[in-house]
């Protein structure tokens, strides 16, 4: 999923909010050195999801095309999401 930096900006706000309202966090740092961390990890993960999804369409595309005409009844849709959860288990990323 790829989202806007504002997006990804708000969303980091969001989170730290949340946590220190319900008092899940103390903040002992700067407000905004907190966020920034946030935001990265926020983006790493982002950046994780992307590289996942290039790696199976690549995945699924080389099998397509291995198989030649017999891929003519394969869902592609289907066999995408199989090789995204293979991938995923694999690298340990929760989709």
């Amino acid at each position: 999923m790829r989202l806007k930096e504002e997006q990804v900006h708000r969303l980091g706000e969001k989170i730290l909010n949340d946590l220190a309202a319900r008092g899940e966090i103390i903040l002992k740092a700067e407000r905004g050195a907190l966020l920034a961390a946030v935001k990265g990890a926020i983006s790493a993960d982002l950046q994780g999801e992307e590289s996942l999804e290039r790696d199976a369409e690549r995945i699924l595309e080389e099998n397509l095309r291995a198989l030649g005409k017999g891929a003519l009844g394969i869902d592609r849709h289907k066999m995408l999401r199989m090789i995204k959860e293979k991938l995923a288990k694999e690298r340990k990323i929760v989709l």
